[in-house]
């Protein structure tokens, strides 16, 4: 019995750890947020749960309220009903009451803003993404030929030939054919624009989301924290396909970064290749980071 009751411990563990490797991926009934790869998304991740311990006592005590003016004041009860108008006591109680409770929302809600809106630190690299009817394009402003392409949900057919078979890493409806490549640790300015209607640009796990509207230029920032393929989604309503339009970033190390950028200025597929190549050969297990953003 001792041994078998191990077994079936070690058995329970062995599937806990594995699915601990594909943690940032969307499970079945998840919840909470994906895992954050940006500080930001940190701060994100804590408000929510800062959010909580107000949201869960207020909940509970408007509920007992209910509860007790349904069973106390029923006709029933209560057949003479109060004829009471005005109480300075509880005026006062709920007008500062909320107050100080929103205070408590409201200055971590702002200063989390002003580090979203407002960076400190200058950009290290300039990509701009601008939404199509039904695809993303990437501009990179770097050098005196900027490298840009169009990024497109990667097709079941075509995955033999991009060498992305694995659907744990390159999941349906979210791999696509050309990443975004970025260095870890880096400080990336995102340009966000669209060329027909509105569409929006969300990376859960950096904690960006942005709208992308046409004639306009928005702007944000993002610094990887860690290496990994994130996916993300446009999240505005932009036509009939627009559950088909991901967002992919790989975040490589600085050297890995560098020489696809060299190889991505002749010939992009290669350099997409060359770069799979040498992350798959160095590590087996990618970590991936997932949105199915609404």
């Amino acid at each position: 019995m001792k041994n078998k009751a191990f077994a079936g411990l070690a058995a329970l563990g062995c599937l806990l750890f594995a699915s601990g490797a594909w943690a940032d991926q969307p499970l079945e009934w998840q919840k909470g947020l994906q895992p954050a790869a940006t500080s930001i998304m940190e701060e994100i991740r804590w408000f929510e749960q800062y959010t909580l311990w107000f949201i869960v006592p207020i909940t509970l005590f408007v509920l007992l309220l209910l509860i007790i003016v349904v069973v106390k004041f029923r006709e029933g009860a209560n057949p003479v009903p109060s004829k009471t108008s005005h109480n300075t006591a509880i005026e006062v109680v709920w007008t500062v009451g909320p107050v100080v409770i929103l205070l408590f929302l409201a200055i971590p809600s702002f200063q989390l803003l002003t580090k979203q809106l407002a960076p400190t630190e200058e950009p290290e690299l300039t990509v701009k993404a601008t939404g199509y009817q039904w695809y993303w394009g990437y501009e990179y402003q770097v050098g005196e030929s900027p490298l840009a392409f169009d990024s497109l949900l990667l097709q079941d057919g075509d995955r033999a030939a991009a060498g992305k078979d694995d659907k744990a890493v390159y999941p349906r409806l979210l791999a696509v054919d050309n990443e975004v490549v970025v260095p870890v640790g880096k400080h990336v300015r995102l340009l966000v624009t669209a060329a027909d209607v509105i569409h929006a640009f969300a990376m859960p796990s950096f904690g960006v989301k942005i709208d992308a509207i046409p004639g306009r230029l928005n702007e944000t920032w993002f610094k990887a924290d860690r290496e990994g393929l994130f996916y993300g989604q446009c999240s505005e309503l932009c036509g009939k396909d627009h559950a088909y339009m991901p967002i992919a970033i790989r975040v490589v190390s600085q050297e890995k970064f560098d020489s696809w950028l060299s190889a991505a200025a002749t010939d992009l597929g290669a350099a997409n290749k060359a770069l799979i190549a040498s992350v798959d050969g160095a590590t087996k297990s990618v970590d991936v980071a997932e949105n199915a953003a609404q």
